[in-house]
């Protein structure tokens, strides 16, 4: 397997919509350690956009809505807490990182273990059911072959 790319640049950025943006948010950031890039108020309580980061990584979301993208898309909360997708974020310490977000409230639902590939990480699911899980495997690191 090669080693990490050269750029430093992420060029796969998840899109996810949320009920309740702005809370969606302020939970990113305290529980996962997101930070806001750009938020993009509406009318109300609504976000219109916004772009959150983590390292050199992003995710972008906005309030759940009915416009030409929202027609696409749903979130957890309204289909069973169910998933299609899921995020991974790699983490430089998994136990801080669990730690953190269940303080913050996320709801944990594979513990945190050593994994038989490597790394050490758990799963969990963010205030509306989006499943994420943070770990320190690093895909992009130089894999031995088995």
């Amino acid at each position: 397997m090669s080693s990490r790319p050269a750029a430093t640049r992420v060029t796969t950025i998840a899109c996810m919509r949320y009920q309740d943006a702005s809370k969606a948010i302020d939970f990113l950031c305290s529980a996962f350690g997101f930070e806001r890039q750009l938020v993009v108020p509406g009318a109300g309580n609504e976000i219109m956009h916004a772009q959150l980061t983590f390292g050199n990584g992003m995710i972008m979301l906005g309030t759940d809505r009915e416009d030409d993208f929202g027609k696409l898309m749903t979130t957890p909360t309204q289909v069973d807490n169910r998933c299609t997708q899921s995020l991974y974020v790699i983490v430089q310490d998994a136990d801080a990182h669990h730690d953190q977000a269940v303080a913050a409230g996320a709801q944990v639902l594979v513990p945190l273990k050593d994994e038989d590939y490597g790394g050490r990480g758990y799963t969990c699911r963010d205030l509306e059911g989006h499943v994420w899980t943070f770990g320190t495997y690093d895909p992009w690191a130089e894999v031995t072959p088995s």
